[in-house]
């Protein structure tokens, strides 16, 4: 496929780096050159505390390309000076020439709690932004709230950017924080269409009570995109494997986002092969793991958050995605930009009209 010089082809379509569990960090450099060629808007980078640092991963993605939009998504305030963070963003978005957001979670407390970190709350994340946004205009202040106590925040030197704050939010109270403060929102893997439309309505309704205007807030859909040209283990570790894993992990959040009910929740961790498990379905499970638990204790109807199907199957059930729920974006979710081939390719016949206003920068929407 032919390289799109200059401005991205789809700047409405994003992907993840080094998708899921990695110990090849140096992969990224040739995902976001594949991006680049595909036409791709954005590359998302997510933090795992083993190999993938969200600071030396925008590096990398910023020095191996040069029109994709690059976001964290997420990183945490709360493992990082503020100070740290608002450097680490500035040099990225100085180093791209504006293509750069910064993305904050609430990330996983069970974590937080064996790191002796403590947990996020939305009050934490409001005063985050706030926080960076006064360091990013080149304040220099004494700040006292609930991010924490310190004496005198300063940048060093002169430091003047606008950088957009993006924020990832799966449950209704993060959703309309996010309308309220936030440039940006990308909305959890595995939501429902029903879902993401009710997540839009609050960011944007949310927004509209803050008194900003409801359509500079860009959305992002994530959504898992799972080609049927792509071997079955693949297909199996990034349906069955990555929805598992999340209803391991923050599972009633996730089933009162969609609806879904909750009994079938409570059967799924009840269930003794589950709840006895060693480890993260999407990182440890087989091939006969997966298949077991999609044959006894996994809904068939959860699985349909999935995008699947054939590549041009999956490319319009993007573009249907977009007026289905309202989002500005989607962020194909769990697959490289090489998996995304056939996908792209096909929706590049299918696209609806309305995505070029969209900046490469994946945090502004002009």
């Amino acid at each position: 496929m032919a390289t799109h010089p200059g401005r991205p082809a789809y700047p409405e379509l994003g992907c993840y780096g080094l998708a899921g569990h990695t110990d090849r960090p140096g992969d990224l450099i040739g995902e976001v050159r594949r991006a680049e060629e595909l036409g791709l808007g954005a590359i998302f980078l997510s933090e795992r505390f083993n190999y993938k640092d969200a600071a030396v991963l925008s590096g990398m993605a910023a020095a191996a390309g040069t029109t994709l939009g690059i976001a964290t998504a997420a990183t945490n305030h709360n493992t990082r000076h503020p100070l740290v963070t608002a450097t680490m963003a500035a040099t990225m978005h100085r180093a791209t020439g504006g293509r750069f957001a910064l993305g904050l979670g609430r990330g996983f407390a069970p974590l937080f709690d064996l790191m002796g970190v403590p947990p996020i709350t939305n009050a934490q994340l409001a005063d985050a932004f706030a926080v960076l946004r006064r360091l990013w205009a080149g304040e220099k202040f004494a700040h006292s709230g609930p991010i924490g106590d310190y004496p005198f925040l300063m940048p060093l030197g002169d430091l003047a950017e606008t950088i957009p704050l993006l924020m990832v939010a799966i449950g209704p109270k993060s959703q309309a924080l996010a309308g309220r403060i936030a440039d940006a929102v990308v909305l959890h893997t595995y939501l429902t269409d029903e879902a993401v439309a009710r997540a839009v309505a609050i960011i944007r309704e949310a927004a509209e009570q803050a008194g900003r205007d409801p359509a500079t807030v860009r959305i992002w859909a994530c959504t898992a995109v799972v080609d049927d040209a792509l071997d079955e283990p693949t297909r199996l570790r990034m349906t069955v494997g990555r929805l598992a894993t999340y209803l391991q992990g923050y599972g009633d959040t996730l089933v009162a986002a969609n609806r879904w009910d909750p009994e079938l929740l409570r059967r799924f961790r009840a269930d003794p092969f589950v709840s006895g498990f060693g480890g993260a379905f999407d990182a440890v499970g087989t091939v006969d793991d997966l298949a077991r638990l999609t044959a006894t204790v996994l809904p068939a109807e959860w699985l349909g958050a999935a995008i699947t199907g054939s590549a041009a199957d999956c490319a319009r059930q993007i573009d249907h995605q977009f007026a289905a729920t309202g989002v500005d974006s989607i962020i194909m979710h769990g697959v490289t930009p090489d998996q995304l081939a056939g996908v792209v390719a096909g929706y590049a016949a299918v696209r609806s009209a309305g995505h070029d206003r969209l900046p490469a920068n994946p945090g502004w929407t002009r």
